[in-house]
């Protein structure tokens, strides 16, 4: 958020320094406007670090599945979890925006670290200060806690993005965002089941960061109606047809809403 705008709007309202710390939401903190540059701001930013993950995940990707334990797979695998790791944050930030709910942004925001610092003591891949004895176990539950915030974020963001009367510069960058959001999602569903399963790819590829880059190449191919090599169990593709049909929805339902919508005079959102 602009710390500038932040302070302004803590000062205007006379909001003191305790309640800041103790209440993350912005919705009622910011005006109608500076709330919905806010947005723009975030979606600009979320959409950057999903364009960097799903890159590094098709681009990067063949490397970590001939030998993750080599010095470039390592050093992928550093970047791709710092990548991660921000994208987690900042979906939090933008959550932030959508809800006065304190207790659901203080939960995922500790969640959300709690899962960071698991993931820099078990899986970091220099050191281990933490050997987790059943890795599977431990990536399950992992993945078992991070899909339902993405799920979360997404179904705040889309109720945001259909909601209000005029068409504003964060509704373009929100649509883009929540469409490459459907893609990774649905790459952390198949993740989260050929970890149940492992298999279900229809390839066997180790459990990790190279298994999560292929699913997400996977769902990818779905959305964009590139034909995959892969042959999946018929629970992985049975959910593949779902999300072809809700990725084309979605397209054709947020095309209808923006291009209904009158442009926004700027003097009309303060």
């Amino acid at each position: 958020m602009n710390l500038l705008a932040y302070f302004n709007a803590i000062n205007r309202q006379k909001i003191s320094p305790t309640f800041v710390m103790t209440n993350f939401s912005l919705k009622n903190l910011l005006s109608k406007s500076e709330l919905q540059r806010e947005k723009t701001k975030d979606y600009r930013n979320i959409v950057i670090i999903q364009v960097i993950i799903v890159s590094v995940g098709l681009i990067l990707s063949e490397q970590l599945l001939l030998d993750s334990n080599s010095s470039e797979s390592k050093l992928i695998i550093t970047i791709f979890s710092f990548f991660g790791a921000t994208y987690a944050i900042l979906q939090w930030d933008l959550l932030r925006n959508f809800t006065t709910n304190r207790t659901l942004i203080t939960f995922i925001l500790l969640v959300l670290s709690g899962i960071m610092i698991m993931g820099i003591l078990v899986e970091f891949p220099y050191f281990q200060v933490i050997e987790m004895p059943n890795r599977q176990v431990y990536l399950l539950i992992l993945h078992g806690v991070l899909f339902p915030i993405e799920v979360t974020v997404i179904s705040f963001a889309i109720r945001d993005l259909f909601s209000g009367s005029h068409m504003t510069p964060d509704k373009l960058w929100g649509a883009a965002c929540v469409f490459l959001m459907i893609g990774i999602s649905f790459g952390s569903l198949y993740d989260l089941i050929t970890i149940a399963k492992p298999g279900s790819l229809g390839v066997d590829i180790e459990l990790g960061l190279p298994n999560y880059a292929e699913c997400v190449t996977y769902s990818f191919s779905i959305l964009g109606g590139v034909d995959s090599d892969l042959h999946p169990s018929r629970l992985i593709r049975n959910i593949s047809i779902l999300e072809a049909v809700w990725g084309g929805l979605y397209g054709m339902l947020i095309i209808g809403k923006l291009l209904g919508l009158p442009r926004a005079e700027e003097g009309k959102l303060n």
